[in-house]
């Protein structure tokens, strides 16, 4: 295998589209997955290791990537989940000490394009919404073609619906945090490493349990609350969660965040729909009815919670681009939920005050 910097690149889309570029990495590897692109103008390293974009090719809208390199803290996983990286200019130019981002992807086995027309590509997302694409080099157009959609067709044809399971912990984990008392307990759907840090930052102790885990056994663990994380694909194909939730509603204070406010949607009885083009950003304004503030928020996520609530069910925070719900809760049941990540790293940092405001509804 030779592994070749600048050589020519294309990204094959099913719906017949091509787009070419410089290609970085091996070129004997591909890359097949959903197509999104994402409006953040910072934070590449934090995107492409987190598990919510597993099965994911991303297409960056900011030109510039890669500025200031790699590091390792700035990870959101122990691994790279995107299936690509697509964007105008990948620049190998960054501060001392940090380590090369193009280097990164290569030694995940992930390509990279860069001088592509994302402009194009990307409205081409937002008219037809979000087709499954490969990411291929080929000694011509033609030939790229037929092997990326050959690539996407055995893809597609072998992906189970619950991708969550593919990304969530196998065994359970134990944190100590910062704290002198409280536990929550991560029902795990893909979780970012700072959601776990900001409730190590609040709380004595945090377990991390799997996506499949029962009910029974979290309780087990006598938990003050629980936390139900972010996650890839269909929330509607993630098996079994649904009904754990239930079992779990009025026992304990419940948060959830993006896949789990999607998961706790339906518990409640709610509906779940796939977005056009999804919301993928760091520039995202939220309105919180409630208190009338507004939050810029992070956001990663291709479904969204239906507007008709079921019964007992609060509206609570709205998108302010196209009013999709962004927050429910139900105060009876003791249970709330955000659409978007108030962790938020790299940021905007709006919304972290929901991690305090889930330690004081504890307290209380």
């Amino acid at each position: 295998m030779s592994v070749t910097e600048g050589s020519r690149g294309y990204l094959v889309l099913e719906d017949k589209k091509i787009f070419s570029g410089l290609w970085h990495g091996d070129r004997e590897i591909s890359g097949v997955g959903e197509v999104v692109f994402n409006t953040s103008m910072q934070g590449y390293q934090e995107i492409v290791t987190d598990p919510s974009y597993y099965r994911q090719i991303i297409v960056m809208t900011t030109p510039e990537q890669g500025n200031y390199g790699a590091s390792i803290e700035d990870q959101e996983s122990n691994q790279v989940y995107a299936e690509g990286f697509v964007c105008v200019e990948l620049n190998n130019s960054f501060t001392q000490g940090r380590k090369n981002f193009s280097d990164e992807l290569a030694g995940a086995t992930r390509p990279a394009m860069s001088d592509v027309d994302t402009r194009a590509l990307t409205l081409h997302l937002r008219t037809q919404g979000t087709p499954w694409g490969a990411l291929v080099t080929a000694p011509s157009q033609d030939l790229a073609f037929e092997k990326g959609l050959d690539l996407i067709s055995q893809k597609k044809k072998a992906v189970p619906s619950d991708w969550v399971y593919e990304v969530t912990v196998k065994t359970h984990e134990f944190h100590t945090g910062a704290a002198t008392k409280g536990r929550v307990a991560v029902f795990d759907f893909g979780t970012k490493y700072n959601i776990v840090n900001e409730l190590k930052n609040r709380f004595k102790e945090v377990a991390v349990f799997g996506s499949r885990t029962k009910t029974r056994e979290i309780l087990d663990w006598n938990p003050d609350g629980v936390v139900l994380t972010n996650g890839p694909g269909d929330p509607a194909g993630v098996e079994s969660a649904v009904g754990e939730i239930k079992t779990l509603l009025g026992q304990v204070p419940i948060f959830g965040i993006c896949m789990g406010h999607q998961l706790l949607a339906l518990a409640l009885g709610g509906k779940t729909f796939k977005l056009k083009f999804g919301h993928r950003g760091a520039n995202h304004p939220v309105k919180n009815l409630e208190t009338g503030e507004i939050y810029m928020t992070s956001q990663n996520h291709g479904y969204a919670v239906d507007e008709d609530l079921p019964s007992g069910v609060k509206l609570s925070q709205i998108n302010l681009y196209d009013k999709t719900i962004e927050g429910i809760e139900v105060p009876s049941k003791k249970v709330w939920s955000v659409q978007y990540h108030p962790e938020a790293c790299p940021g905007p940092h709006d919304a972290r005050k929901l991690f305090d405001y889930f330690a004081d509804s504890i307290k209380k």
